[in-house]
């Protein structure tokens, strides 16, 4: 436990940031999840909606700091790949 005035305020302060840290990151799994469950369900409209919510919601947590850009960046290439292999795509032959 601190003893200085300034070390108190920090470690308040700290406690504040990491549970609102927290609240963000949960947050965002729970939309990944949501478009995931929804690609692997098959229906194209439910899960381009879900990708619709998750996306802003990952830029928006990295822009805060929240969770790395390239974590983020991550995250995306993953639902979009995702996406992507669900969408039928006519064959040229």
């Amino acid at each position: 436990m601190p003893n200085i005035a300034s070390a108190k305020k920090r470690l308040r302060q700290a406690e504040r940031r990491a549970a609102r840290n927290r609240a963000a990151k949960s947050a965002l799994r729970t939309k990944i999840k949501k478009a995931r469950h929804a690609l692997e369900g098959g229906n194209l409209d439910a899960a381009r909606a879900a990708l619709a919510a998750a996306i802003p919601a990952i830029d928006k947590t990295a822009s805060r700091g929240v969770i790395h850009r390239r974590t983020a960046a991550r995250y995306k290439s993953r639902l979009m790949r995702r996406l992507a292999a669900g969408t039928v795509r006519p064959t040229s032959t």
